[in-house]
């Protein structure tokens, strides 16, 4: 079949063209008619329970990326299922032109969940972002004083908090901003890891400190232990909001809810997402106290979908099942295992590996090949995982994955490290 044609034609499966198409009829089709923003690897998975999904072909791999952490708890779970099924129903969207009876407990749940007090809720991460932007500037003119229109905020070179115009103007990627300009003002970005550097660029005009305690674009970047701690301090004495953004490193995938817990620092405001919509839907929010929060009057920040019925029922089960279920201690127990197993690869085709609970940025030999091509041989071997940066792969399985299936995922990574060593 062409990559074009029977567009308009479909079998009982949606597939067009009245057949069933092979993985390159659905490259092709995907590469014919998407806008090219991404360059997937050639796998068209089809179906997931789990840690695995199966592609058109019935080939199987171990996802050891989970949707950048999106998928959590796994392909297809049944809990989450459940209380998906359950809310289609009855009723999905209300807007926030009304109430609907999953709103307040779940922003409870999650309120409570996070110990805040106050929960406004968006739909994608970049979303959670801009609203702790727009929060944060008016808590600048309103509570601290910051003459209008000259509010700032102190960002962390090398990081992602989405692709938004505001938020790639204080973006250090290239590709990412380069020809989207003019840029959003308003943004100091100084080192990641460098909390001196955080006290320099604060001054009268800052409203806010905006990081990641983990950064995961960057190649799952852990920084020194002392750095969040000495954050906290310096937004403690300089009266500035100290915002956490929590969307990829948040609700399990280091071992804990928040990553923040790992050096017992407490930010103003929690930015999650991702895995709050259990991989069924786009949830995120931003979490903070009354006195962060309540500068928000209405109208003047909203979304249709936030807050509706179906991410409430979702978004309550993931309150519920990352406060009562195994994950947390699946990540952290796996995550010794992980960390284990990649300093093995140290000197044999691995130069480096950061990791944290189930997530790991691991720094091939460039010798080697680039990271694509490193992920490229692992989904040939079943597994999929993604490059960044270079030589970078980053690794992030969801939390239900089994000891045995991970520990299968890292021999092929060793096997294909073998491969490459082979092939120079």
């Amino acid at each position: 079949m062409s990559s074009t044609q029977n567009l308009g034609e479909q079998d009982s499966a949606g597939n067009p063209g009245g057949q069933a198409l092979t993985s390159a009829d659905h490259i092709a089709l995907a590469q014919a008619r998407s806008a090219h923003n991404y360059a997937p690897l050639p796998v068209v998975i089809a179906e997931g329970r789990g840690a695995w999904v199966t592609d058109v072909e019935g080939r199987r791999y171990l996802d050891c990326l989970a949707g950048y952490s999106a998928m959590n708890f796994g392909h297809h779970n049944p809990d989450l299922l459940a209380a998906a099924h359950e809310q289609i129903d009855r009723v999905t969207l209300t807007s926030r032109a009304f109430y609907n009876d999953q709103f307040g407990p779940w922003v409870s749940a999650l309120a409570e969940m996070a110990g805040k007090e106050k929960v406004l809720p968006m739909n994608t991460g970049a979303e959670a972002v801009e609203t702790g932007i727009k929060v944060a500037r008016k808590w600048g003119y309103e509570v601290k004083g910051i003459p209008q229109d000259q509010a700032t905020i102190v960002v962390a070179g090398a990081n992602f908090h989405g692709r938004t115009t505001t938020i790639i103007s204080f973006s250090s990627d290239t590709e990412a901003r380069t020809g989207f300009g003019p840029y959003t003002p308003g943004f100091r970005s100084v080192p990641y890891g460098d909390a001196e550097a955080i006290a320099q660029a604060i001054d009268h005009t800052t409203a806010a400190v905006l990081i990641e305690p983990v950064q995961g674009e960057a190649g799952v970047i852990v920084p020194p232990p002392d750095y969040l701690p000495r954050v906290r301090e310096i937004c403690d004495r300089e009266r500035v909001l100290f915002i956490a953004d929590e969307v990829q490193s948040g609700l399990g995938r280091t071992g804990t809810i928040r990553a923040c817990e790992h050096t017992g620092v407490v930010p103003d405001a929690y930015l999650f997402g991702k895995a709050l919509g259990g991989g069924i839907l786009p949830v995120s929010a931003m979490v903070a106290d009354e006195d962060v929060l309540g500068v928000i009057q209405p109208g003047q920040h909203g979304s249709t979908f936030g807050g509706n019925p179906l991410a409430g029922a979702v978004g309550r089960r993931v309150v519920t099942m990352l406060t009562e279920g195994p994950y947390l201690e699946n990540a952290r127990r796996l995550g010794e295992v992980l960390k284990r197993r990649l300093k093995e690869f140290e000197g044999d085709g691995v130069v480096s590996a950061r990791s944290i609970g189930l997530w790991a940025g691991i720094d091939v030999d460039p010798a080697l090949g680039t990271g694509k091509e490193l992920c490229l041989k692992l989904a040939e071997h079943g597994v999929l995982v993604k490059d960044t940066h270079g030589s970078t792969v980053r690794m992030s399985p969801p939390l239900v994955i089994s000891e045995d299936d991970l520990n299968w995922g890292l021999d092929r990574f060793g096997e294909v490290l073998a491969e490459l060593r082979a092939g120079r």
